[in-house]
């Protein structure tokens, strides 16, 4: 990772690395794409035997694009977290599924996360995608936290409890992103810059945050672990306040689901990824 700074803003890059990562598979002159997966692909398992040349293959792919994912791209976390699940048994769709990822880095390859640009305190968005794998009925958790305006953090990954609705998907991601602030609280108070006042999390389920709000209604969610009523604690504290914001205008929506281009784009907008020489 390389830190540059340009005008009194930090900007974090893998340019050297994401060069090498495409020119391992020949993909330095390929056309871009403009979203990480074609809209509206639904990858489905390989149900024939490995074969373990391409597994191999695809495993390599897969590694280097998660090392970008975690470091500097938050834009293809859905993407990645998504095709990693065939890493086993990889068909040939997957691989090309995989390059295809390389294609819309390509074509961003110049872009980075700038911190510095806007004078804001730290603010985290959640969101959830219920029931979306088809055969564990697993829901997804996506959240993004930013301090200043730019990704810090971000998480797509499977629920571990399945969710019997889409506002108890929405509610276990709202304790997830709570856990996650909490810890980078505390995190910053080491670093000696603590965070004052309370943390805005906004979510775009309104039965989701009315039960984080108010306990008394948790007899409907009594069967969900123990650990995911600690955000109740935590609003009640003060520490995080819960807001709602409408899903068009919620971010976090790209860590959950495969949007089209449009919607795509206008949730990288509020990363901090910008085109940076």
């Amino acid at each position: 990772m390389r830190i540059t700074h340009h005008k009194g803003i930090i900007s974090l890059d893998q340019k050297d690395y994401l060069q090498t990562v495409l020119k391992c598979f020949n993909m330095q002159n390929v056309k871009e794409a403009y979203t990480p997966l074609p809209s509206g692909y639904n990858p489905v398992s390989n149900e024939s035997s490995v074969d373990e040349k391409l597994c191999t293959k695809y495993q390599q792919v897969i590694g280097l694009l998660l090392y970008l994912m975690l470091g500097t791209r938050p834009d293809i976390a859905y993407a990645v977290t998504k095709m990693v699940q065939f890493a086993a048994n990889p068909s040939e769709e997957h691989y090309n599924k995989a390059l295809y990822i390389c294609k819309y880095l390509a074509g961003i390859i110049d872009y980075k996360l700038e911190y510095g640009l806007k004078q804001h305190g730290l603010y985290a968005y959640a969101d959830a995608d219920w029931a979306f794998d088809q055969g564990s009925r697993c829901s997804i958790t996506g959240y993004l936290v930013l301090p200043s305006g730019t990704a810090i953090s971000w998480n797509s990954r499977a629920q571990k409890t399945i969710a019997l609705s889409f506002i108890e998907a929405e509610y276990m991601s709202l304790s997830d992103t709570c856990r996650q602030l909490v810890w980078m609280c505390s995190f910053f108070k080491e670093l000696g810059l603590p965070i004052k006042g309370t943390i805005p999390l906004c979510g775009d389920n309104q039965g989701a945050i009315f039960n984080t709000s108010n306990p008394v209604q948790e007899k409907r969610t009594k069967h969900i672990d123990i650990c995911f009523h600690f955000i109740q604690e935590k609003v009640s504290e003060g520490e995080v306040s819960l807001h709602f914001i409408p899903t068009d205008q919620n971010p976090a929506d790209m860590f959950t689901k495969n949007l089209t281009r449009d919607n795509f784009l206008r949730c990288r907008s509020h990363l901090g990824i910008t085109f940076f020489r």
